[in-house]
C-alpha cells in the first residue's frame, strides 16, 4: 500500500477508553457520514485498545470482547464498508497491551492474520510491555512482515511514542505513518509541548512515512478519556491549525455524535485539510522571528507553486503577529509579493503582501493563509 497523504479518521481511545461497544462503532460511522466527515477525508474508524477478551481461544487466536462487540469485528468492518469508510484496530509489540489486553508478541503472525480476516485496513501497533532485550525496530519489523503476509493491504501505524531512535528506523520497517511524542491530553499546554518538540523532526515526514504528533483533541471541551482541563476554541483552533501545517495524521478524538457545529465546521475546513492533504507534503519553515515563543509563524511550500503561511498567538491578549518575507528569502526589491486568501474565511485579500504578512491573532489562536507568489512590476 502506498499512503500518499496522512491518514485521517476516527480513534476511540481519546473520548472512551475502555468503554467502547458496538453500538457506538456504529452510531459515530453513522454519524461521520451524516456530519459530513467522510466526505471531508476522514475515512478510518480505529478501535484502540480494551476491545478484546483478557485470554485468547484455544488456537491462540485473539477474540472480541462478546459483551462489547456481540456481532464480532467482521460485522462491524462489514458495515463501515458499507458506508465508504475503513475499520482500524490496535495491537501491541509486548505479552499486553498497555491496559493489560493480550499484545502480539510471539503471534504477530495469527494476529495479522486475525486482522486480515476480519477485514481490518488499519492497525496501531503500540509499545506497552515491550521485552527490553528485543530491539523495536525488530519487533516492528516482524509485525509488519506479518501483515504483508496476509496479503490484504493494511496500513501500519507506529504508536512507540519516539523510543528507541524510531525516527531512524520507522520508514525502514514499512511504517506508515509513526508517533514521535507521548500522548497528547486535552490542555492547550500538552497541545504546544508536542507541536514544538516536533520542530526539528518535520523534514523526516513524507509519503509512505508520517510524523504522528497523536490525535486530536479539538472539540473534548475537557470530557473523556484524557481530560487535563479542556481548551477553549482558539486553542482547539490552532491545535487543528498546526497539525494540518505540519501535515500530521488527522485522527478525531472527540465524541462526533455530539460535536456542536462550531467544531464540526473546523474539523471539515476545506482549506485548512487540503493543505494537510497536499501531495509535496513539504517540512514547515520556521521564520525567525523577534518573538518566536511568543508570536511564531510558519511557511510551507504546497504543490502548484502555492504556498500556506500560519501566524499564532501564545500570548494572553491579542497580538499583531507577522512573518518577514525576507526571513523565509524573499528579495525585498519590489517586484515580487504573495496574493493570500484566508483559510478562515475562503475570502481572497485584496491587496498584494510585498515585505511581511501579518494579521490580528486572538489570544491562543492561529490564522492560516495560503497564496500565490506574484509578479508586481
Amino acid at each position: 500500500m502506498i499512503v500518499r497523504t496522512p491518514p485521517m479518521g476516527f480513534n476511540t481511545w481519546n473520548t472512551f477508553g475502555e468503554k467502547i461497544s458496538e453500538d457506538l462503532i456504529i452510531e459515530t460511522c453513522d454519524a461521520m457520514v451524516e456530519k459530513g466527515l467522510r466526505d471531508a477525508g476522514y475515512e478510518y474508524i480505529v478501535i484502540d485498545d480494551c476491545w478484546s477478551l483478557r485470554e485468547r481461544d484455544a488456537e491462540g487466536r485473539l477474540q472480541a470482547d462478546p459483551a462489547k462487540f456481540p456481532h464480532g469485528i467482521k460485522y462491524l468492518a462489514d458495515y463501515i464498508h458499507s458506508k465508504g469508510m475503513k475499520l482500524g484496530m490496535y495491537s501491541c509489540v509486548g505479552p499486553l497491551t498497555c491496559a493489560g489486553y493480550p499484545g502480539s508478541l510471539d503471534h504477530e503472525f495469527i494476529d495479522a492474520k486475525f486482522f486480515a480476516d476480519n477485514g481490518v485496513d488499519y492497525l496501531k501497533y503500540d509499545y506497552c510491555y515491550h521485552p527490553l532485550n528485543i530491539e523495536g525496530r525488530t519487533l516492528y519489523n516482524r509485525m509488519k512482515m506479518a501483515l504483508n503476509a496476509t496479503g490484504r493491504d493494511i496500513v501500519f501505524s507506529l504508536c512507540n511514542w519516539g523510543d528507541d531512535n524510531l525516527l531512524d528506523w520507522a520508514r525502514a520497517v514499512g511504517g506508515d505513518l509513526y508517533r514521535s511524542t507521548g500522548d497528547i491530553c486535552d490542555s492547550f499546554q500538552s497541545i504546544m509541548d508536542i507541536f514544538k518538540s516536533q520542530i526539528d523532526n518535520f523534514a523526516l515526514s513524507g509519503p509512505n512515512c508520517f510524523n504522528d504528533m497523536d490525535m486530536l483533541v479539538c472539540g473534548m471541551n475537557n470530557v473523556g478519556n484524557v481530560s487535563a482541563g479542556g481548551c477553549t476554541f482558539d486553542e482547539y483552533k490552532t491545535h487543528f491549525s498546526l497539525w494540518c501545517m505540519a501535515q500530521s495524521p488527522l485522527m478525531i478524538g472527540c465524541d462526533v455524535r455530539s460535536v456542536d457545529d462550531e467544531m464540526l465546521a473546523l474539523l471539515k475546513n476545506p482549506e485548512l485539510i487540503a493543505i494537510n492533504q497536499d501531495p509535496g507534503v513539504r517540512p514547515i519553515i520556521s521564520a525567525p522571528l523577534y518573538d518566536r515563543d511568543r508570536c511564531p509563524a510558519y511557511a510551507k511550500h504546497l504543490e502548484n507553486g502555492e504556498y500556506a503561511f500560519s501566524l499564532t498567538n501564545l500570548g494572553d491578549e491579542e497580538e499583531t503577529v507577522f512573518l518577514m518575507l525576507a526571513d523565509i528569502g524573499l528579495p525585498l526589491n519590489g517586484e515580487w509579493g504573495f496574493k493570500l486568501r484566508d483559510c478562515d474565511t475562503g475570502e481572497e485579500i485584496d491587496r498584494v503582501f510585498e515585505d511581511t504578512i501579518k494579521a490580528t491573532v486572538r489570544s491562543h489562536s492561529t490564522r492560516v493563509f495560503r497564496g500565490k507568489l506574484v509578479k508586481i512590476r
